[in-house]
């Protein structure tokens, strides 16, 4: 622990902060390079053995989190901890759950919450979002409880 990612490597995010995430699709092999300290997964289901520190938001595919708290708890730590971990977030495709955790991310980060699906789709993936609702779901992050950067 205590290195970040390379900015240039796959699916790597870097907020406006400087802080660096990974984005990935869990249906792809890992990337090469150094495994995560710290992952979400974003999964209706179990999410795989690893043998780094994971945990689960369950998040159907096309849908959103099941659990709001949590979702906002686990995204605001994998956020905390990207300051000084690898830490990744995926989901099977890593574009719409995925994109959408890191926008919300990017919320966090100080994205405001109307341009963050646009930062994530320009520096991480064009596709990153892809429904509608998930698109709301990101505008509305900031709005209530949003995890402080403290």
């Amino acid at each position: 622990m205590g290195e970040t990612w390379d900015e240039t490597s796959t699916g790597v995010l870097k907020l406006p902060s400087g802080r660096l995430i990974r984005g990935r699709a869990l249906r792809r092999p890992l990337p090469d390079g150094p495994a995560p300290d710290f992952a979400v997964y974003l999964l209706g289901g179990p999410p795989p053995s690893t043998d780094w520190e994971a945990r689960l938001l369950r998040w159907p595919d096309f849908r959103l989190p099941r659990d709001h708290g949590e979702a906002r708890e686990l995204l605001g730590e994998a956020w905390r901890r990207c300051a000084a971990e690898r830490v990744e977030v995926a989901c099977g495709g890593g574009r719409g759950r995925t994109g959408t955790a890191l926008a919300c991310i990017a919320v966090l980060d100080g994205v405001p919450p109307a341009e963050a699906v646009a930062y994530v789709r320009a520096h991480y993936d064009r596709h990153a979002v892809e429904t509608p609702w998930q698109r709301r779901y990101v505008r509305r992050f900031g709005v209530d409880g949003t995890v402080s950067g403290t």
